[in-house]
């Protein structure tokens, strides 16, 4: 049987925690984060296909239990009017694994990383960054229906957004992600959704701009 998302943060809490601090109460301000109206895409949906692809891809990492919290940091914080949502969901990161017994060292990759998926753009032979990075774009792999409903579920977050002023952000994000050398990094990404995600890509920003 598969473990609950308030499962899964326990266990990994447990793991990685030099001090004897319930994770519970942790979790389950995350989950409510989570769990805010405002999202459509950056839901729990999201934060468990981004931890299943961390799970898939954990033998790229040095340390998978850090790209792990990562993960549940990486979107935590999220106002689609924002644009410092991953540099506050890092800084949660700093402030409450402390009090949940995480190590210094652990916390502090795991606000490194957050802060990373502004980009997307690991350097060179940073291998918990391609694997947390590749496990947040593997939705862009997705058939044509999960993809349609993907940047659906994106459209709907900035609904706020004017349609033209939609379309020419999006476009722009798109060109931008097209424009990296590879969008996965790891060995197994590349290999299982560069193809898909950059056909994608190209046909969403085609729809765009027509």
């Amino acid at each position: 049987m598969t473990a609950t998302l308030p499962e899964r943060w326990s266990e990994l809490l447990r793991r990685v925690q030099t001090e004897d601090v319930d994770p519970t109460p942790y979790g389950r301000d995350l989950l409510a984060r989570w769990a805010e109206p405002q999202r459509r895409y950056h839901t729990t949906d999201h934060l468990g296909a981004v931890l299943d692809r961390v799970d898939e891809l954990a033998g790229y990492a040095d340390d998978a239990d850090a790209v792990r919290l990562a993960a549940w940091f990486h979107d935590v914080v999220y106002l689609p009017d924002r644009s410092s949502n991953e540099e506050r969901s890092a800084r949660l990161a700093e402030r409450a694994l402390p009090e949940a017994g995480v190590p210094a060292a652990v916390t502090a990759e795991v606000a490194r990383l957050v802060r990373l998926t502004v980009s997307h753009d690991p350097a060179e032979g940073d291998h918990n960054g391609e694997v947390l990075c590749d496990a947040d774009l593997a939705v862009l792999a997705g058939g044509p229906a999960a993809y349609a409903a993907y940047a659906a579920a994106v459209r709907q977050e900035y609904g706020f957004v004017p349609d033209g002023l939609f379309r020419a952000g999006r476009a722009d994000v798109l060109r931008q992600l097209l424009a990296l050398p590879r969008l996965f990094r790891t060995p197994e990404g590349y290999d299982r959704w560069e193809r898909t995600a950059r056909h994608n890509l190209g046909t969403e920003l085609e729809l765009l701009t027509a």
